[in-house]
């Protein structure tokens, strides 16, 4: 059996703190080459726009050369991060960077068309759906109880701070060698690569060979157990409601801070509004992570729902670019208060052997519906003024919350799912289908999938 640090956890209504969290090695593996993916991916973003757009002065291949990035997600997610759930978590890891490594490589070598770019741009972003799941999968197996909740925060965190850090370092670098840029993404993967190999333990995966069927049935597995049990349901209705407004003033940025930039200048005002929902979600990933209790924090999932989208309401009153800005960074704070707990909670009451799938079921829900509210507003902001868009969205999005809200499952319904899991996690049986349960009735049966894995690295999550 290998150690666990289960006798270490925090009191139950003592939140963990980032020192309980960093003190594991393997996490903090975990952590530097997930934060160095994402700070290379946003770099190779901005340097890729700068690269195609001086080869064909075209602003929809540049564009696109932008949006290559998300297409996988659309086309694909679910299926590839079923993929996953076969192999082995750390394999899957190592060999996705590996693979973006090289053809970011050949993405940099010069002469290469644009096409051929793109092309391969697509082809280095199919190894996302895959990666980030199995990296979902994994770091439950790490991270236990309260852990888990601030391990999550502190990775959505850095993922937000990659952002800002990969745009600016990008476009910067860029300016003076797109192939440059290009280059440092691929060491980025280089290096990850070698951390998730030498710092992470081999584990196998949690479906055993026993338990396949096909990929598009175990795709379609993923599919019902995310929308067949009340508590996940919940869960991913919550985090769909919320991606649904909180991207909306990144999104028409660049117009509104075109159309109201004022003093600041369209292209300050435009950094100053994208940043702003980054840089508040981080901050409110940390506090609430760090200095509420998780009992606490469970109890701010609601009023932080609401509050998300009431945030963003004021962009009626056309207020100016600063203004904006501080209204969507409260926008991100709330978010970030309410995602992790949200997230832990959809780990803890998922069976081990589905984690993979269901994560890339509600990661490609996240960049289809992201990706849906940006292009409905900016159709809306054609007709409408910018800020009444938006202030009339975000109200729409308080109704929606509310009754995101009040339909929340009651703290009994959330402890059965997470029992129900717990117990299936830790007791084999023989294979069954996965089954819905009916509405009220708590968890859904244990499934061949659950019960899947190695016995002996059990641990508790409640």
């Amino acid at each position: 059996m290998e150690a666990t640090v289960s006798d270490e956890r925090p009191a139950p209504d003592v939140p963990a703190t980032f020192r309980d969290v960093f003190g594991q090695a393997e996490f903090r593996a975990l952590f530097t080459a997930n934060t160095l993916s994402w700070i290379g991916d946003y770099v190779a973003k901005a340097a890729v726009t700068v690269l195609v757009y001086r080869q064909t002065d075209s602003v929809a291949l540049s564009a696109a050369a932008f949006a290559a990035s998300y297409l996988p997600w659309l086309l694909g997610g679910p299926l590839l991060a079923a993929l996953a759930e076969r192999h082995r978590y750390r394999e899957v890891m190592a060999a996705c960077d590996l693979t973006r490594m090289a053809l970011m490589v050949l993405v940099a070598l010069p002469g290469m068309p644009p096409w051929a770019i793109l092309a391969l741009i697509f082809a280095a972003t199919l190894a996302n759906p895959p990666s980030q799941a199995a990296r979902s999968a994994l770091t439950p197996q790490i991270l236990h109880g309260d852990r888990l909740v601030v391990g999550l925060s502190v990775l959505a965190s850095s993922s937000q701070a990659a952002q800002v850090v990969g745009y600016l370092l990008g476009a910067a670098i860029a300016v003076v060698s797109p192939a440059a840029a290009l280059l440092i993404n691929a060491a980025t993967f280089a290096v990850s690569a070698a951390l998730v190999r030498f710092g992470l333990r081999d584990r196998p995966s949690t479906m055993t060979a026993a338990h396949r069927s096909h990929l598009l049935r175990e795709t379609g597995q993923g599919f019902q157990i995310v929308f067949g049990q009340p508590v996940l349901r919940a869960i991913a209705v919550l985090v769909f409601s919320a991606m649904l407004f909180s991207i909306v003033p990144e999104g028409l940025a660049a117009a509104w801070a075109a159309e109201r930039g004022g003093d600041l200048g369209s292209g300050a005002a435009q950094a100053i509004i994208m940043v702003a929902s980054p840089i508040g979600y981080i901050i409110g990933g940390l506090v609430v992570g760090r200095l509420f209790s998780p009992d606490r924090r469970l109890a701010l999932i609601r009023p932080l729902a609401v509050l998300a989208p009431a945030a963003l309401a004021p962009a009626l009153f056309d207020p100016p670019p600063l203004v904006v800005a501080v209204l969507s960074a409260a926008c991100g704070f709330a978010v970030a208060g309410l995602l992790p707990v949200a997230n832990s909670l959809f780990v803890r009451a998922l069976p081990e052997g589905y984690r993979a799938r269901a994560f890339g079921v509600m990661a490609s829900g996240t960049q289809i519906i992201q990706g849906a509210a940006v292009l409905a507003t900016g159709a809306l902001a054609e007709r409408f003024s910018i800020p009444t868009v938006v202030g009339a969205w975000s109200v729409a999005g308080v109704v929606l919350m509310l009754g995101a809200a009040l339909a929340w499952p009651h703290r009994e319904a959330v402890a059965a799912a997470v029992d129900a899991a717990t117990r299936a996690n830790s007791t084999p049986a023989a294979p069954t289908a996965p089954r819905p349960h009916p509405p009220g009735r708590g968890a859904a049966p244990a499934t061949a999938a659950d019960r899947s894995g190695d016995r002996s690295r059990r641990h508790a999550v409640t």
